[in-house]
């Protein structure tokens, strides 16, 4: 079943842009399916429509977890935190319980095993006052920093809503940041997780294990020919199995709309 509704959606720079938007109940088989609660919603530059499962879930506020990786690494670049993409920090030496974190790693590796204490190390050494500044003029979120500036973003109290998800990546893909083009693109280019000669995929994964249920995302966006569509999924993950309905959820539904195809 597919409902169709005109919405006014506030926008965090305070404009507003009358959006149309598609209920597409469809969605909700492959939630039910892998037995999870969640949202779906995207945006297609081809068509100018919102597709989501869920109008008001999409719109509700989750901490962002490792998805949050995508602006740290933007933020951290445009400072020389790191100067590029290959610069490597050294491991601290504690196991974290995962062989692909326990190493050396610079930001292309550690975004794809999203290793958490990489980006913690990485945090600190912007500090609170710039991440926040950063936070505050691309409008991310609350823009909340409490819990700690190695932790706000995993446990403390920032929040993004699937919406705002894909705000931002539409300003990100279009260089519509207070980023340099440089930086933007060496972000876009290490969110590449799939390519093929039909598409290229650019996502990345979260997840935030201390809450009940656990916060799960898989957010990006997906090329094909001349279009653009920006995904956001959302779960509850209630045990282990749950986590991989993450990605598993997004790429059926991509299929359903003829992004991912194979042949």
């Amino acid at each position: 079943m597919i409902l169709l509704i005109a919405t006014l959606l506030s926008l965090n720079d305070g404009q507003s842009n009358e959006e149309i938007w598609q209920v597409r109940t469809a969605f909700n088989r492959h939630f039910e399916q892998a037995g999870v609660t969640g949202v779906f919603v995207a945006y297609e530059t081809e068509t100018l429509r919102y597709l989501t499962n869920d109008p008001e879930r999409c719109r509700q506020m989750f901490i962002p977890a490792s998805t949050f990786k995508i602006f740290h690494s933007l933020v951290a670049l445009e400072l020389g935190v790191l100067e590029d993409e290959d610069v490597t920090i050294d491991w601290d030496g504690v196991d974290r319980g995962w062989d692909k974190w326990n190493m050396d790693h610079n930001m292309r590796s550690a975004i794809k095993v999203s290793a958490v204490w990489f980006y913690q190390e990485v945090a600190r050494r912007i500090g609170a006052a710039r991440m926040l500044h950063y936070l505050e003029i691309v409008g991310y979120g609350n823009r909340e920093l409490s819990g700690g500036i190695d932790l706000f973003w995993l446990e403390g109290g920032l929040r993004i809503s699937p919406v705002q998800q894909i705000q931002f990546l539409r300003r990100l893909y279009d260089g519509d940041l207070p980023f340099s083009e440089r930086n933007i693109e060496i972000v876009k280019d290490i969110l590449k997780v799939e390519q093929t000669d039909k598409y290229v995929l650019s996502a990345k994964s979260g997840l935030a294990s201390h809450f009940s249920p656990q916060v799960g995302w898989y957010v990006g966006y997906i090329q094909r020919g001349s279009n653009c569509l920006y995904f956001a999924t959302q779960i509850d993950i209630v045990n282990r199995a749950d986590r991989a309905t993450r990605t598993t959820i997004t790429r059926k539904i991509l299929s359903d709309l003829g992004y991912l195809v194979t042949q």
